[in-house]
């Protein structure tokens, strides 16, 4: 079984100059002038008792036009930090525009959409595929703001995957964070407006009901992004969704569960996970979350009879990520975004508490459901299982072609 263990690393411009209006929002790139969490993450794979796999470093650019500078900046912490014996490949901006000239010369233009490397779902996807060009039974997303802890982390994340448990096969495992005290719970705000929102005491009903107890291994309806095993199985048939700006790691659990793949969580797969604060203010992660759940919303909603596959319930998805796929969510955001506006005026922010109020406007309008994302998905995942075929195909020539080979 051979294990590849994916990590995207996002990247911005300097310190200085900072996020320009459209550049892609992530939770907290690290500019090019500072040392970021990379080095750290790829220190502590010297805690693991076994090296047995490959690393794929998917390098992400907030923006194209610092492309050149940000890959190079990667391979040198690459080189710097993994520790000997661990192969590395780099699939990032060149081997994007590679494989655009690649796919232009063989007249596959259908496949374009998977040389972009914006926008979480799409990195996610980049993950994939470059792990099933490195010819992956098991992939093992990561991320690069954490740090092991457990020497025998790849052998629990393993343990259970492409194996049956009380009738079922275990095609996705999750793992789950702890922060430096330990803990798996998330601290609640104070801010009136977090409360009305609820997502962190969502988020803790959770954690208390499939982390914090028994057995080992349970069914879940939540797993985190940076700590997903997912078995080739199901990753060659389920892609992640670039319809969903955030939250594609629980989107994909949604749309595996629709095709009878079902994750477990194991209960003893802990992973540091230190971020740096977040770049972005509220009102703009708020804006995201509220088309992310719109769009899972309503692609629960347009589920229909289709064979091979089975209709989700919201009732599944209690507490979290369940509670805001409900009819009540516009009546949420319009009481969370009508207080944090307020929020932002005693602070004399004026412009946030603008951009707060148009959160309301775009969750009542709508306006990025113009098609059906039911429809939407099934149509890219037949796209996915096509490209899955021609990578498959391709393996080797795509290999040279995007010079994907180990540079340590």
């Amino acid at each position: 079984m051979k294990k590849v263990m994916v990590i995207p690393t996002y990247w911005s411009r300097r310190s200085q100059r900072g996020w320009v209006e459209g550049d892609d929002v992530y939770d907290h790139p690290t500019p090019l002038d500072r040392e970021g969490t990379l080095g750290r993450t790829l220190e502590s794979l010297n805690v693991l008792a076994s090296k047995d796999f490959e690393l794929v470093i998917v390098v992400v650019a907030v923006s194209d036009d610092i492309a050149d500078e940000v890959e190079p900046r990667v391979e040198r912490l690459v080189r710097r930090h993994v520790p000997e014996g661990v192969p590395v490949r780099v699939l990032g901006p060149r081997a994007s525009h590679a494989l655009r000239r690649y796919l232009e010369e063989k007249e596959q233009s259908q496949f374009l959409p998977f040389t972009v490397f914006h926008g979480y779902g799409n990195i996610r996807n980049a993950g994939l595929w470059g792990a099933f060009l490195a010819d992956a039974d098991v992939v093992l997303f990561v991320d690069d703001d954490e740090v092991f802890l457990d020497g025998d982390w790849v052998e629990r994340a393993t343990t259970f995957i492409g194996k049956p448990l009380g009738g079922r096969m275990v095609y996705g495992v999750a793992g789950y964070y702890v922060n430096r005290e330990g803990e798996f719970y998330l601290r609640p705000s104070h801010h009136p407006w977090a409360r009305i929102w609820g997502k962190v005491e969502a988020m803790n009903a959770a954690f208390r009901k499939v982390i914090g107890s028994p057995p080992r291994l349970k069914e879940t309806p939540f797993v985190f992004g940076g700590a997903m095993i997912l078995h080739r199985e199901m990753f060659c048939q389920i892609p992640f969704d670039p319809q969903v700006p955030r939250g594609e790691d629980i989107d994909y659990l949604i749309n595996a569960r629709m095709f009878h793949f079902d994750f477990f969580l194991d209960n003893t797969l802990r992973i540091l996970h230190l971020p740096p604060p977040k770049t972005h203010p509220v009102w703009r992660q708020m804006r995201e979350d509220i088309v992310r759940f719109l769009v899972e919303r309503e692609k629960l909603r347009r589920q229909t009879p289709r064979m091979g596959m089975r209709e989700v319930l919201v009732e599944e998805l209690d507490p979290y990520p369940g509670i805001y796929l409900r009819e009540d969510f516009e009546d949420r955001v319009l009481r969370a975004s009508e207080v944090l506006a307020v929020e932002y005026l005693a602070e004399g922010d004026a412009e946030s508490a603008k951009e707060a109020l148009a959160n309301i406007t775009l969750a009542l309008e709508k306006p990025f459901l113009k098609n059906d994302p039911f429809e939407q998905f099934l149509a890219f995942r037949d796209l996915w299982a096509q490209w899955m075929d021609f990578v498959d195909t391709h393996r080797e020539e795509l290999v040279s072609r995007l010079s994907f080979t180990p540079i340590v």
